[in-house]
């Protein structure tokens, strides 16, 4: 199904999007948020404790979700709740499908239930609410 705006949004609806992690950024949200562990920002230290190389902070793959959810309902600022289950660490290169699947909506407020898997299939973010304001 082709995305949906939130205003003609019904329970049901699926909205979907992607978003490529570039091979910076651990390095770049390790700036921005102090976070630099070295699974983050050394590849070498990912692989030798056993990650097969650095991943990224799972607050950015948090942060990717919010993105996700604040383009579909034009205003970040509408965002009002966002929880978030990690399944597997997200590495720099990969690509993340967003899916999300409209699971109530009210006069005030619509709630998605949200997925996100890699270019393997893998999911990586799973059992993901946000309530959106309208």
């Amino acid at each position: 199904m082709a995305n949906v705006s939130i205003a003609d949004a019904k329970v049901g609806d699926v909205i979907e999007g992607l978003q490529s992690v570039d091979k910076y950024r651990p390095i770049y949200y390790a700036g921005a948020s102090g976070d630099f562990n070295p699974i983050h920002i050394d590849d070498e230290f990912g692989k030798m404790v056993g990650l097969g190389g650095s991943i990224l902070q799972g607050l950015c793959t948090m942060g990717f979700t919010a993105k996700f959810v604040g383009r579909w309902a034009d205003d970040p600022s509408k965002l009002k709740k966002l929880k978030v289950r990690f399944k597997k660490p997200v590495k720099p290169n990969d690509d993340l499908t967003f899916k999300a699947t409209v699971s109530a909506k009210d006069e005030d407020s619509v709630t998605l239930e949200i997925e996100a898997v890699n270019q393997n299939g893998d999911v990586v973010i799973s059992n993901a609410e946000a309530v959106i304001a309208l």
